[in-house]
């Protein structure tokens, strides 16, 4: 099975981090799963422009792409993925609306770790609750 090209966006303000829930899935393991919000890249696209891309769709505003935190592959029973990750602040903060996930919520670090998360994304929930990651 190939790997499907992923970059999400870890989104940190004011010592809060963006986490959004997954609606229902045909895929159990992923339904109703915590993510840190992104998508697919598609061709011809870089990493950034796929994650500024899939950001709007998804949140309805815009990001600065940082730094990249680290990439995740993961196989998952139906698929696999390989996922970078990405400090990102947003450029408009007051327009962020939930476009396509069952709720949207922020949360300090520390609180991470209460959440039901989709098995590929725990690495970023763990560096952030050790505080490995720099702001």
């Amino acid at each position: 099975m190939d790997f499907i090209e992923v970059a999400a966006a870890v989104i940190q303000k004011d010592g809060f981090y963006l986490c959004a829930q997954r609606k229902e899935s045909k895929y159990n393991y992923l339904s109703k799963k915590f993510e840190f919000p992104g998508g697919k890249v598609e061709e011809g696209e870089t990493l950034q422009e796929a994650l500024i891309r899939e950001i709007y769709e998804e949140l309805g505003v815009k990001i600065f792409v940082q730094q990249k935190i680290k990439n995740v592959k993961h196989c998952y029973p139906d698929f696999n993925v390989d996922i970078t990750f990405f400090a990102c602040n947003l450029i408009d903060n007051n327009n962020l609306s939930n476009l396509e996930h069952e709720k949207i919520i922020w949360m300090e670090a520390q609180e991470l770790i209460s959440l039901d998360w989709a098995a590929a994304d725990i690495p970023i929930v763990n560096l952030l609750c050790d505080n490995k990651l720099e702001s």
